[in-house]
């Protein structure tokens, strides 16, 4: 059975009697280059363990259990269960972890299923948990790298240079953390059902140590998200929102820093966040 193929997909789901959930973000790859490409972008080999979310009915699953020590598969959709029984069947290194991977501690995961191996992440994720998914990857501090098909806006903003409009505070985040590489797109055509937008392969290297120096990380995303509060309001007055600070005083350390106080804050790198940061932490 080839689970890209278009007749084979219908008749596997037909026999199951399964039927798309717009709401839950599915969309079933239809060219098999697509998950051999991303299997191979991961680097998974026998060494390696893979977590995986949402296999859907396991294209790249079979591609990362032909080339993992172990896979794990984190499926929320209970009516793809015995699907996935079928078309993982032949493969003694794949587990199935029922449940909503939001209420799952990765760390947990990591721990009860990876013992020995290098820890990764290979996903087809859903679109519509992109971002608290990966926020909670590189927060749980526990993957080697996160190698994702995402939405291609998504996968520009995460890897996008300051001053540019995919810049935010996700790109800082994800830049903190992780080395992004955007690897290729993927065309909607690939997919079944079409969805409506295009999508793209990212590559995630975690970071061993952090880029930057700060004096806390939860300081550093309070400046972040007080930086990006309001877009089109100076780096000063969008300062105001996350620091009760007289404006005078803000615009002294702002200039302190090396920064002009008219700079908005999408323009600031992840090194002048840092830097003023802890200025800012001085101060208080």
């Amino acid at each position: 059975m080839n689970l890209c193929d278009r007749n084979d997909i219908q008749a596997l789901l037909g026999r199951h009697g399964f039927r798309f959930s717009k709401s839950m973000g599915q969309n079933f790859l239809i060219e098999d280059w697509v998950p051999r490409d991303i299997a191979d972008a991961c680097g998974a080999d026998a060494h390696t363990g893979v977590l995986e979310i949402g296999p859907g009915i396991g294209p790249l699953t079979q591609e990362l259990a032909r080339r993992a020590g172990k896979v794990v598969s984190v499926e929320l959709d209970s009516r793809l269960y015995p699907v996935l029984t079928e078309t993982m069947a032949g493969f003694d290194n794949f587990t199935l972890v029922p449940g909503d991977v939001m209420k799952l501690d990765m760390r947990d995961l990591v721990d009860a299923h990876f013992a020995g191996l290098r820890p990764i992440l290979c996903a087809n994720l859903p679109y519509n948990i992109t971002t608290p998914v990966l926020t909670a990857c590189v927060e749980a501090r526990c993957f080697d790298s996160l190698t994702v098909l995402i939405q291609k806006e998504v996968a520009q903003r995460i890897c996008a240079r300051p001053g540019t409009a995919d810049y935010g505070a996700f790109t800082l985040l994800m830049q903190y953390y992780t080395d992004p590489r955007l690897l290729f797109t993927v065309p909607n055509t690939c997919f079944l059902p079409a969805p409506k937008v295009t999508s793209a392969v990212i590559h995630c290297p975690v970071r061993k140590t952090p880029p930057v120096e700060v004096v806390s990380e939860s300081a550093l995303w309070r400046t972040v998200r007080a930086g990006f509060a309001l877009r089109r309001k100076t780096l000063v007055n969008s300062l105001q929102t996350g620091y009760q600070l007289p404006k005078e005083q803000l615009i002294g350390i702002v200039t302190a820093c090396g920064l002009d106080p008219t700079v908005r804050g999408e323009r600031l790198s992840l090194a002048d966040y840092a830097r003023l940061t802890n200025a800012l932490q001085s101060a208080i």
